[in-house]
């Protein structure tokens, strides 16, 4: 029962790395935690669009350390990552208002809180307006198409990383129950504890690992996990919840490189590759779509495919596979091969 937990936590964050901030920013129901990785004081050349980073389900915005380290203090590019309601040390509603209350929507408002605080932030110190490239991880994923979908902000890169398909994640959970056989009693063991899925150690080096992975990083990355989870979340993107017709207009720079990437691991125990090379062919017919209807400036090309590696790219829609990495593609024993796969994207934007 080490990571089943049915009270908030004590908030005493840890200290960060000298070049990370944590921010508390406002929301209607209480704080927000905000990371900011900005370049070294050095760097003296022109502004770079940042990167915005959401965390999937247990997750908190510190899973994005090692990426905000690389991108900030290596390639000079302002970073952000935000914890929603529940994760990380940002406000912890009680347990039944998070797991039974709390729906996807709600969560997807405070991310859009964080990318206009973001915003702001950005146009103040640059003195010009500002979009981010958004990365959003398995059900961040989720969250990032949904403000597309509602209009709710406008970017100039969408990241899918090992991210929940926009036809649904019914088969993404299939891959749960067949991986873990005993989820079901388990889950009715736990009293329907959402973490009841990842509960001992192997279960989360299972779901989020390669095998590779020390078990002692797998301990102490389970114990900064959310003590509890929202079942709405997960539960409202189990069949198509967005349109990728209302998201390809939101993403702003079409026919100048790749506007979206769809970055997977080979060794994903969750996400299979055939679930985003499904998504993958509704965002790339989208975007023919769109073209020809004079919708979005977007060049129509040939999909081009590597069949040695199985990436690709066509349409304005990038697809890169991190080999031997699990879901948790950013915090792996993989992470810079992830990492290098991002920068490849974002510098051709």
């Amino acid at each position: 029962m080490a990571y089943v937990r049915w009270t908030k936590p004590e908030q005493i964050p840890p200290p960060l790395p000298s070049h990370i901030s944590r921010t508390y920013i406002p929301s209607p129901n209480g704080a927000l935690e905000l990371l900011s990785a900005y370049p070294p004081a050095s760097y003296t050349g022109p502004a770079k669009t940042p990167f915005f980073f959401q965390h999937g389900g247990f997750g908190h915005a510190s899973v994005w350390l090692g990426y905000m380290t690389f991108f900030s203090q290596v390639h000079n590019i302002p970073c952000y990552a935000l914890s929603v309601r529940g994760h990380g040390f940002s406000w912890y509603p009680s347990y039944f208002r998070m797991v039974y209350g709390t729906t996807k929507r709600k969560i997807a408002d405070d991310l859009v809180t964080g990318i206009k605080y973001a915003q702001r932030e950005q146009e103040e110190s640059t003195g010009r307006k500002t979009e981010v490239v958004l990365v959003g991880h398995s059900s961040g994923g989720g969250l990032a198409q949904i403000i597309l979908d509602a209009k709710d902000v406008h970017v100039t890169g969408l990241v899918l990383l090992a991210a929940i398909p926009c036809y649904g994640s019914l088969g993404v959970y299939w891959r749960w129950c067949k991986m873990d056989p005993f989820v079901f009693i388990r889950n009715y063991l736990y009293f329907n504890h959402p973490n009841s899925a990842l509960s001992s150690l192997r279960l989360v080096k299972n779901a989020f690992f390669c095998p590779e992975m020390p078990d002692e990083r797998v301990d102490a990355f389970a114990k900064q996990m959310s003590y509890y989870e929202s079942l709405l979340w997960p539960f409202g993107m189990f069949l198509r919840f967005v349109n990728v017709k209302n998201i390809i207009p939101q993403i702003l720079g079409w026919g100048t490189g790749s506007r979206v990437l769809f970055l997977n691991a080979e060794k994903d125990a969750l996400i299979g590759i055939h679930h985003s090379t499904r998504a993958i062919d509704v965002y790339r017919t989208s975007v023919s779509q769109l073209g020809k209807e004079k919708k979005v400036e977007a060049e129509v090309d040939n999909v081009k495919l590597d069949e040695a590696t199985g990436e690709s790219e066509g349409n304005g829609v990038m697809f890169r596979i991190v080999k031997g990495a699990g879901h948790h593609v950013q915090n792996d024993l993989q992470w810079e091969d992830g990492a290098q796969k991002l920068l490849e994207f974002y510098e051709q934007l």
